[in-house]
């Protein structure tokens, strides 16, 4: 899909040469070489916006910026695999290449709009990098503040809440792998926004310092205080971290503690048991003489040593605190 930005009713190359911005998502091998028509110069496929190196995700080509950073904004539902955004800035106008819906695109893409249609002055390549950017810094910020909120929740769950003292063990054992399952989720969409607010971070600084025109147009302020917003945000996001494992390390340790309490129990069983097998291993030999076979009271005798051999052990471990 290819959108124009001032939006145009066609995509010739007129229409392509006059936009500010051109958005491709997911484009097909025909919008791809329409726009590098009108730009002169290739277009970053996916597996170039992957490359995790530097010198691939930051380039200066004749004067065109090649960009590219992991996604660190929300994305939709059911997205998995979160895909890399391409940027290619030059002086008169902006390029963005992606694989995937980003909702942090639209709020820009809207302004525009409007804009067009009052008559606004029309943006350069760099402000719309610029409100791109911002957009995206509000969603993150955004979306940490959601993490931790689930984050706080599953913390009071896990601390605040009262021992069951193995009461309902499998309802709580299924709770514990729930939570487990939400810790993981977190930390997987933590790991995602650093890799974004890394990436994003290094190309706002490589934007101000080769972005050319960007003192006439007044960006500076704004690209400084994109990575003051951008530090804050790593910042927040290693407390968070730190945060998901601790609340990792805790359940691991309640795992471990009822695990802990069904060996006890296993132990207490087995104890318990051990004195009246023997007893009754004594009573059913087979011998001869053995002078309580022929005691009237033989047989509830042998039943008073079973019982007593086994409460002995139990009340034991009930003094002790074991149950």
């Amino acid at each position: 899909m290819l959108n124009l930005f001032p939006a145009s009713a066609t995509t010739d190359s007129g229409a392509l040469a006059a936009a500010v911005w051109l958005d491709l998502l997911d484009p097909t091998p025909e919008e791809a070489a329409a726009v590098e028509a009108v730009l002169g110069a290739p277009l970053p496929t996916l597996g170039a916006l992957s490359e995790i190196e530097t010198s691939s995700r930051l380039r200066n080509r004749d004067g065109l910026l090649y960009l590219s950073t992991p996604s660190a904004a929300p994305h939709r539902h059911g997205e998995a695999v979160v895909k890399p955004v391409g940027f290619v800035l030059a002086r008169e106008r902006l390029v963005t290449v992606r694989f995937m819906a980003l909702p942090a695109f639209d709020p820009v893409a809207k302004r525009l709009t409007d804009a067009a249609e009052g008559a606004g002055p029309p943006a350069t390549g760099l402000a719309v990098f610029v409100e791109l950017c911002e957009e995206i810094v509000d969603s993150v910020a955004d979306g940490l503040e959601h993490l931790a909120e689930q984050l706080g929740a599953l913390s009071i769950a896990t601390f605040h809440t009262d021992d069951t003292k193995g009461h309902n063990a499998t309802r709580a054992n299924r709770l514990l792998r729930i939570q487990l399952r939400q810790v993981g989720r977190i930390g997987d969409r933590l790991s995602e926004v650093r890799d974004g607010l890394l990436g994003l971070a290094r190309i706002v600084a490589y934007v101000e310092q080769f972005g050319g025109d960007g003192a006439a147009a007044g960006m500076p302020p704004r690209l400084a205080s994109l990575r003051q917003d951008l530090r804050s945000l790593s910042e927040y996001q290693d407390q968070l971290a730190n945060k998901v494992q601790f609340v990792l390390d805790a359940l691991v340790g309640l795992i471990g503690i009822a695990q802990n309490d069904i060996f006890k129990v296993l132990t207490i069983v087995s104890i318990v048991g051990i004195p009246p097998t023997l007893v009754a291993g004594i009573y059913g030999m087979n011998f001869k003489h053995m002078p309580e076979y022929d005691w009237p009271l033989g047989y509830p005798f042998g039943w008073a040593v079973i019982i007593v051999s086994a409460l002995i052990p139990a009340i034991w471990f009930k003094v002790k605190g074991w149950f």
